[in-house]
């Protein structure tokens, strides 16, 4: 199943004090995208607790088809501190799938973890765009221990 996802999700790095990426600053994305009949609509937020380091919540749901699906996240990312405007980031997310029903059946919730890699061009003090994979491991019975990977990619602007 081929899935393009357009997550506007943490990316980058930090050597500006007052940069993007550093103490205090928080981020605010929104993405939307297609996946089978599905149409994927998610929010995230994350809060850099100290220099380079983002802890994140967001929120996913799947509408247009059965079973309804929704999805919490809770990622942490790291951005590497380099003295160049290209700066690699890895991060790790757990999360948890609440599953409907499609009238005949009842779906299981599940949880899922996973982590993420990629490099992020800063295009201005407050502005980058990043593009990276994502490896997921899914538990449950829904999706009998199944592993997914899939590129990301957008821009993201800092407050």
């Amino acid at each position: 199943m081929k899935k393009i996802l357009l997550s506007l999700l943490v990316a980058s790095s930090l050597m500006m004090a007052e940069g993007a990426f550093s103490l205090g600053q928080k981020h605010f994305s929104f993405g939307i995208s297609q996946d089978g009949d599905y149409t994927v609509i998610g929010a995230n937020m994350h809060y850099y607790v100290i220099d380079n380091l983002s802890l994140g919540v967001g929120a996913t749901t799947w509408v247009g088809d059965k079973p309804s699906v929704n999805r919490l996240t809770v990622p942490i990312t790291y951005y590497m501190p380099l003295e160049s405007s290209i700066r690699p980031y890895a991060g790790l997310f757990g999360s948890y799938t609440f599953m409907g029903d499609d009238g005949d059946k009842k779906y299981d919730d599940y949880s899922s973890f996973g982590g993420r890699a990629g490099v992020v061009l800063d295009v201005s003090d407050a502005m980058y765009t990043y593009a990276g994979w994502v490896q997921v491991k899914h538990n449950g019975d829904n999706s009998i221990d199944s592993t997914e990977g899939y590129p990301e990619f957008g821009f993201g602007m800092s407050f």
